[in-house]
C-alpha cells in the first residue's frame, strides 16, 4: 500500500473526526464505543458490543452506517436462524434448470449482527471464515466479502436463558470488546432532553445524521495507519503484556499471540487518530482491555471471588514496567 501524503493523511484523519462527530448526534455519551468503532474500521477488525438492553448498541451500529457512504445490513440472530439465513445458498432456477447463488445479508460493507448469543454454535461459526478471510465458501467456491467488511456484533451480558456463549474461536475473531455503559446523569437527561424535542431514533436523517466519509477516506486512513512507527520497546512492551498474562495465577488461559497483534493494530491506529505518527506506551495501555479482555479466561476459583478479566489485566498493566 502507497504511503498517503501528509496533506491526504490530514483530511483522512479529519473526516474520521467527523465521524465521530456526527455519531454523537445520535447517541450520547458512549464516545469509548464510537472510538473503538472508528479503530475497528482503520484495522479491518470487528466488534462485539456488549451492554443491558436499552444503551443504544443498536442505534450506535446505525449511526454509524448513516455517516458512512456505506452499504449496510442487519441480521437479527434467533434461536432457528440457519448458516445459510447469513452466508446466502444456491437456490434452484426453474427457468434455467440449474443452481444459481443467491447472497446472504453476510456481503456488505457493516454487518449489523444483533444479539449474536442468541443462535447456536452451528450458526455463530457460519461467520468465522468471513470475519477471518472476508469471504464465505458455499458448494465448495469461495466468495469474495466486498471492502471494507465489517461485523458489528451486539450481545446482552444479563439474560442467559436462551442464549449460546460464543466460543473461544469466535471471540477471538473480534478485534475488540466494548462495553456499553449505562449513561450518567448528565448524559441520560441529555437523551431525554432530546427526545422531548423530537428526536426519533428510527429516523436519523431527520436527526442530521449524514455520510461525512466514504471508502476513499478510509483507505487514505488504512494507509496512513500503516506507516505509524512502532520502537522495539513498544514492541517488547506489547509482548510482555500478553506473555504475562498467560503465567497469571488467575487465568487459565491468557492472550495469544494474534492477541498481541491486534493490540499492535489499535495502538497504531489510536496513536495515528490522536495526531501522531509512533506509538507511545499510553496508547497500548488505552487499547489493552477493549482488545485483550475478551480473550482471557478466568479461572473458576478466581471467578468465584469476584475476579474479572479487567481487574486482571489492569492489575498487570500497572505492575509491569513501562518502557522510556
Amino acid at each position: 500500500m502507497t504511503a498517503p501524503t501528509t496533506d491526504t493523511a490530514d483530511r483522512a484523519r479529519a473526516s474520521l473526526e467527523a465521524l465521530r462527530a456526527e455519531i454523537g448526534k445520535a447517541v450520547v455519551g458512549q464516545d469509548p464505543a464510537v472510538t473503538g468503532l472508528v479503530i475497528a474500521l482503520l484495522c479491518r477488525g470487528h466488534v462485539l458490543l456488549e451492554g443491558v438492553p436499552g444503551v443504544a448498541k443498536t442505534l450506535l451500529v446505525r449511526a454509524l452506517s448513516a455517516s458512512l457512504s456505506l452499504e449496510t445490513k442487519r441480521v437479527q440472530f434467533t434461536p432457528d436462524l440457519m448458516p445459510s439465513d447469513v452466508t446466502g445458498s444456491l437456490v434452484y432456477d426453474t427457468r434455467t434448470s440449474a443452481f444459481s447463488f443467491q447472497q446472504g445479508p453476510v456481503f456488505t460493507n457493516l454487518l449489523l449482527a444483533d444479539e449474536i448469543n442468541r443462535t447456536p454454535p452451528k450458526t455463530q461459526s457460519s461467520l468465522l471464515e468471513a470475519m477471518e478471510e472476508r469471504q464465505v465458501t458455499v458448494d465448495g467456491i469461495p466468495r469474495l466479502l466486498p471492502d471494507p467488511f465489517l461485523v458489528a456484533a451486539t450481545q446482552n451480558p444479563v439474560e442467559y436463558e436462551g442464549t449460546y456463549p460464543l466460543p473461544e474461536a469466535q471471540l477471538d475473531r473480534f478485534l475488540l470488546k466494548l462495553t456499553v455503559p449505562l449513561p450518567s446523569r448528565t448524559d441520560e437527561i441529555s437523551v431525554l432532553t432530546r427526545h422531548a424535542d423530537g428526536f426519533n431514533p428510527r429516523d436519523l436523517e431527520a436527526a442530521g445524521v449524514g455520510a461525512v466519509a466514504g471508502p476513499a477516506e478510509l483507505q487514505a486512513a488504512r494507509a496512513a495507519v500503516s506507516t505509524t512507527t512502532v520502537s522495539p520497546e513498544i514492541t517488547g512492551y506489547i509482548v510482555d503484556i500478553c506473555r504475562t498474562t498467560r503465567e497469571s495465577p488467575s487465568l487459565r488461559l491468557g492472550v495469544s499471540p494474534r492477541g498481541a497483534t491486534a493490540l499492535l493494530s489499535t495502538a497504531r491506529a489510536w496513536a495515528w487518530l490522536t495526531g501522531r505518527d509512533y506509538v507511545i506506551p499510553d496508547d497500548v495501555k488505552a487499547l489493552a482491555l477493549p482488545t485483550l479482555r475478551h480473550r482471557v479466561q478466568l479461572r473458576p476459583e478466581a471467578e468465584m471471588e469476584g475476579v474479572t478479566p479487567d481487574s486482571v489485566i489492569t492489575a498487570i498493566l500497572a505492575h509491569l514496567p513501562v518502557p522510556r
